[in-house]
């Protein structure tokens, strides 16, 4: 962590909340730097004393969702539809928010909590929590696509890191990542030669996707989240 850095930044990094959670945690009045009440928009330097409140143990919720195609993850101005907004309409679910993205195109798992703990030990690439694909693409594979992508793809300037890649049909394949770049796997594949036709993600971790139906939630095992958790559940 670079200083100076923001101070929901800063809690984020910390492992105190996620970003949004941290701004509601600065306007209640938790938080202190050097025993003052902070606002969103103080600088915490390296010497600085950050302090945080206890708060009564909150209720956390952990779901996997099966996202829909043309679904966004994130509210937009666009007109699109979020996840938030189906899930509130379909389930009745709210103050949840998705942990990483899926674009608008592409289907399958994400994670849908209100525990900001989390965020960062899942999208954080040195913790290398694996993300299983499940791919299409609009023309048959050449024999050298395995070796071309598991080594690694520049896009743009940024060679990607090793993955692991099975092909699973005249065109289709799975592969299995541990970071995650806007559209990392259509853009490795475009940079091949190859458009992606249909993207699913089938796994994060331990939590599946399994047999869950398109626009469907199940709430996450104890068992699948043990590897997230600061502590138990």
């Amino acid at each position: 962590m670079e200083y100076p850095i923001r101070i929901g930044k800063y809690l984020a990094h910390k492992g105190y909340a996620s970003r949004r959670g941290a701004t509601e945690m600065i306007k209640q009045g938790l938080v202190t730097i050097n025993r003052k009440k902070a606002v969103v928009t103080d600088i915490v330097e390296e010497r600085d004393k950050v302090a945080v409140a206890r708060v009564s143990q909150r209720s956390y919720v952990y779901y996997a969702y099966h996202k829909p195609k043309g679904i966004i993850s994130v509210t937009s101005d666009g007109g699109d539809e979020s996840i938030e907004q189906r899930i509130k309409c379909d389930h009745g679910v709210l103050g949840v928010f998705p942990i990483g993205r899926l674009d608008k195109d592409s289907t399958g798992l994400i994670i849908l909590t209100n525990d900001g703990r989390i965020t960062g030990k899942l999208l954080d690439p040195d913790k290398k929590h694996e993300k299983e694909y499940r791919v299409t693409v609009h023309k048959p594979l050449k024999s050298n696509f395995t070796r071309l992508m598991e080594r690694g793809v520049d896009i743009e300037g940024y060679v990607t890191k090793p993955c692991i890649v099975k092909v699973t049909g005249e065109q289709s394949f799975s592969i299995i990542l541990t970071e995650g770049k806007k559209h990392q796997i259509r853009r490795m594949c475009m940079n091949l030669g190859y458009t992606v036709t249909r993207l699913k993600r089938v796994r994060i971790g331990a939590i599946k996707l399994g047999a869950l139906k398109v626009g469907q939630l199940r709430k996450v095992t104890r068992e699948e989240l043990a590897p997230l958790l600061p502590r138990p559940v």
